[in-house]
């Protein structure tokens, strides 16, 4: 029955969508508006994940979950499927994935070809080949892409909780542009793992548009759960006590960055978070009554996230539990929404900053590394925060593994802005906080080297003057 019905979902539109059934035993049409409501009268076919892609032609775009909630299995299926079909030009687009993302290995090049809203490790090497492609977008604005009808999936792999007694599946982990990506999805195709946390928020989907179901019992991939080195614990040290004030909300990505700041913060009081996503040194503060997100003034209460990764323990600790919400990417990243927030503290890292302010997020020179994420959303959101206490940070250690300095004189050759200079206010590393905003470029210069590598310090001066033709200086 599941093959037998073409359908377009609608997400957030006032309008209801029709679903037509062209099964001769169904003749009837049913009025949906969003997968939270139920199909009167559709169950989905529950089949092997091969059986589940049989719907696939050359020339179909998939869109695939991802982060923690990336649905392995399927995508191998999807894999095996698209060789032994022989087909071609499929386009597969997603967020960061985990695992091994079988459909871009140099085999299935012509076949598949990886679409990326933002890049993870395991799409690198065939972007870089150019099996692969990268599309630079905000956080905020992927679900446009679906709206817009800029990309339109013919199928959605998703990976979600089993239905609960009301036929209600979670989407768990990862609600993002999920929602989007589904709802103007022709089919969604889902893997069921008892392993899926349940959470609380955007990310309901009555098991009803659901059109081929998989079970599969597997842990999700995990994250994190090793110590911070000692710079990275002076980098969060320096953040949490210089920075962080009570009752601030907070914004931080996953990293021992955000885990070193986080481990900092346990004398703080009335913390909040309200993140695209977060790690579990939550959990901590939480126990210890260090987040109580008590003073905001929107989700008073409750934790806002939009996707997870990391280890069990935080899987755990979501799920179920009323405390989180996990909402759509639009909504988390909007900077009208996170500039409400009260004292709204964004923690972001990168991989460059040049003497100006200029800030390399997503790549290492020409070769794309991830993609733009939440950064410029959080960032700006809270330098325009509305009670004018927000603080946009970005951190970072002084020096890459082979001890080159992350504070250069001039990006590297082809290296993308992912946070422009404008945009830009505090920078940290473990030898200090630069406070960028308001100061001229030579003030700029002066703040950045003070917090560079001591080792690095005389030659960033020098190469300073022979750039900006005058002194770095206070």
């Amino acid at each position: 029955m599941a093959a037998s019905i073409r359908s377009v979902r609608k997400f957030g539109s006032v309008f209801s969508t029709l679903r037509v059934t062209s099964s001769a035993s169904r003749t009837y049409f049913t009025y949906v508006n969003e997968p939270s409501q139920p199909i009167k009268g559709k169950e989905p076919k529950w089949t092997t994940a091969e059986d589940a892609f049989q719907d696939l032609k050359s020339g179909d775009t998939v869109f695939a979950q991802g982060a923690a909630a990336t649905p392995v299995n399927l995508l191998q299926a999807m894999t095996d499927v698209g060789k032994k079909k022989s087909l071609s030009n499929v386009t597969v687009c997603h967020m960061h994935t985990e695992g091994p993302a079988p459909y871009t290995d140099p085999s299935c090049e012509g076949i598949f070809r990886s679409f990326s809203f933002f890049m993870g490790g395991n799409v690198r090497k065939a972007v870089a080949e150019g099996r692969g492609d990268a599309l630079p977008i905000f956080l905020s604005e992927i679900p446009l892409l679906f709206t817009r009808k800029i990309i339109q999936p013919d199928i959605a792999v998703i990976q979600v909780s089993p239905p609960d007694q009301h036929g209600y599946c979670s989407l768990g982990t990862s609600v993002d542009c999920v929602r989007a990506g589904m709802s103007n999805s022709r089919i969604i195709i889902a893997q069921v793992n008892p392993n899926m946390p349940r959470t609380f928020g955007d990310g309901i989907i009555h098991i009803s548009h659901i059109d081929y179901a998989v079970k599969v019992d597997t842990p999700l991939p995990t994250h994190g759960g090793k110590p911070p080195t000692e710079v990275e614990n002076r980098i969060g040290k320096n953040i949490a006590d210089n920075l962080v004030e009570d009752g601030a909300t907070l914004q931080l990505g996953i990293g021992s960055i955000p885990d070193a700041t986080l481990a900092a913060l346990t004398n703080h009081k009335d913390l909040g978070v309200h993140s695209e996503m977060f790690a579990g040194g939550v959990i901590d503060l939480v126990d210890k009554g260090c987040i109580t997100n008590s003073r905001k003034t929107m989700h008073r209460g409750r934790i806002v996230g939009s996707f997870l990764i990391g280890t069990q323990r935080l899987y755990d600790f979501v799920d179920n539990n009323p405390f989180i919400e996990m909402l759509v990417v639009d909504y988390v990243n909007n900077t009208g929404i996170i500039a409400r927030q009260p004292k709204m503290t964004a923690i972001n890292s990168c991989i460059e900053v040049d003497i100006t302010g200029q800030i390399s997020s997503d790549s290492i020179g020409t070769r794309m590394y991830s993609g733009f994420g939440g950064q410029v959303d959080f960032i700006r959101g809270a330098a325009e925060g509305l009670d004018g206490k927000g603080k946009p940070i970005i951190a970072l250690p002084s020096t890459t593994n082979k001890g080159e300095s992350k504070i250069s004189i001039t990006l590297k050759p082809g290296a993308g802005v992912v946070t422009t200079r404008a945009h830009a206010h505090y920078v940290v590393t473990e030898h200090g906080i630069a406070y960028l905003f308001g100061k001229s470029l030579r003030q700029r210069a002066h703040a950045l080297i003070n917090i560079a590598h001591p080792d690095h310090r005389e030659a960033l001066e020098k190469g300073a003057f022979e750039r900006l033709k005058v002194m770095p200086s206070a």
